[in-house]
């Protein structure tokens, strides 16, 4: 298997490369981080196959839509055909060709597909652990200002007194989405991982608000 991951590792990179667009929050780096995390959690699933894996983890987005495309929910089917095309092509192990396909269909929210595999069940929270934690922060504000968000609602930033709506304010995408992904992990090192790393975002959440200006304060010694 060493000798396999070996041979296919630079090859997938070599294919994902060539489809990476200019969306910072889907390169090349976030594609080398969700197999890294895929790596953590295989260490839990020595049955897993670690080939499938990796080879999920780098052509997952080789279609890649905008979060705001209409078609967005089947960028993952697209790059899952497109996948197989390519994989078959380099003559990638016939065997395991069905294993890739399924795990890189399955690993999108948008698409809301259940992974049935072990392997598209650990691509599934190696994707989605990159979008919690400070890089998940990052990545979330990067896509927000490519949607034209504002950072938050000036008056209610905590959505108190208004419907949630992430597609108008990034803030609100953490109580959302993120803070949902925990518990909708498919493994239980995905659980620990996440929950771990959504700390951080709750924690920059609560700072935020405080900071965020909601109204002009009048100086000292002003009416």
């Amino acid at each position: 298997m060493h000798t396999l991951l070996n041979q296919w590792h630079p090859r997938c990179i070599a294919l994902a490369g060539a489809a990476i667009g200019n969306d910072g929050a889907h390169d090349i780096d976030h594609l080398h981080r969700v197999w890294r995390n895929a790596t953590v959690l295989l260490a839990d699933y020595p049955e897993a196959d670690a080939l499938v894996v990796m080879a999920a983890s780098y052509l997952h987005d080789l279609v890649n839509l905008p979060k705001n495309d209409p078609q967005r929910h089947l960028a993952s089917r697209q790059a899952a055909v497109l996948a197989r095309a390519r994989l078959a092509a380099l003559d990638f192990p016939a065997d395991k060709l069905a294993g890739v396909v399924h795990a890189i269909e399955t690993h999108s929210f948008s698409a809301d597909l259940s992974p049935e595999t072990l392997e598209a069940k650990i691509v599934q929270d190696a994707d989605r652990i990159d979008a919690l934690g400070a890089v998940g922060l990052a990545r979330l504000f990067y896509t927000a200002g490519r949607m034209g968000c504002a950072l938050a609602h000036a008056d209610d930033p905590m959505a108190l007194r208004r419907e949630l709506d992430d597609r108008a304010y990034a803030l609100d995408h953490i109580e959302v989405k993120l803070s949902t992904l925990p518990g909708k992990m498919r493994t239980g090192a995905g659980r620990r991982l996440a929950q771990a790393r959504l700390g951080l975002l709750t924690a920059f959440r609560d700072s935020f608000v405080k900071e965020w200006a909601v109204a002009p304060t009048p100086l000292a010694g002003q009416p």
